[in-house]
C-alpha cells in the first residue's frame, strides 16, 4: 500500500499543483505581460508540456486509487472514499474532455489563424481547469477530514 499511496499522492500533487500554478500564477502574469495573439501559441506550448504529465498522473491516480480501495478498504468504504473516487473520475473525465475537444480545437484554430475561435477555446479550457482545480482542492479537504474520522 505504501508504494500505491506514494504514487497516488505524487500524482495528485503534480496535477492539482500544476493547475493551481497555471490558473493562479501563470495566467495572470501572461495576461499582464503579453497581448492575446502572443499568449495563444505560448499556451499551446504550455499545454503540450503539461498534458503528457497529466495523462501519466491521471492513469497513476486512478490505478493506485482503485487498487487501494479494493485491496485495503474492502469492507470499510466510508463516504469520504466514495466522494474521493467519484470526484477523481469526474476530474479525469473533465481532463479527457479538455484534451480531446477544446485543446485539439485550439491547435487547429491557431494553425488556421482563427483568433476568435482560439480565444473562445482558451477561455473554455481555463474555465474547465478552474472547475478541476476547485474539485481537486475540495476532494483533498474531504479526504483529510474523512481519513481522520470527521466524515463518515
Amino acid at each position: 500500500m505504501s508504494i500505491a499511496m506514494t504514487l497516488h499522492l505524487l500524482g495528485v500533487i503534480i496535477w492539482v499543483g500544476g493547475m493551481f500554478f497555471a490558473h493562479m500564477i501563470l495566467r495572470p502574469v501572461l495576461n499582464k505581460r503579453l497581448e492575446p495573439h502572443d499568449r495563444l501559441p505560448l499556451l499551446v506550448d504550455i499545454f503540450s508540456g503539461f498534458f503528457p504529465w497529466v495523462w501519466a498522473v491521471v492513469i497513476t491516480i486512478l490505478i493506485s486509487g482503485f487498487w487501494m480501495l479494493f485491496t485495503n478498504y474492502k469492507a470499510d468504504i466510508g463516504l469520504w472514499l466514495v466522494i474521493m473516487s467519484l470526484v477523481g473520475v469526474v476530474m479525469s473525465a473533465i481532463f479527457m474532455f479538455i484534451y480531446f475537444f477544446p485543446y485539439r480545437q485550439l491547435c487547429v484554430a491557431l494553425k488556421n489563424s482563427d483568433k476568435p475561435k482560439s480565444v473562445a477555446t482558451v477561455n473554455l479550457i481555463r474555465q474547465l481547469i478552474l472547475v478541476n482545480l476547485v474539485l481537486g482542492l475540495l476532494v483533498t479537504v474531504v479526504t483529510i477530514i474523512g481519513k481522520y474520522g470527521l466524515l463518515s
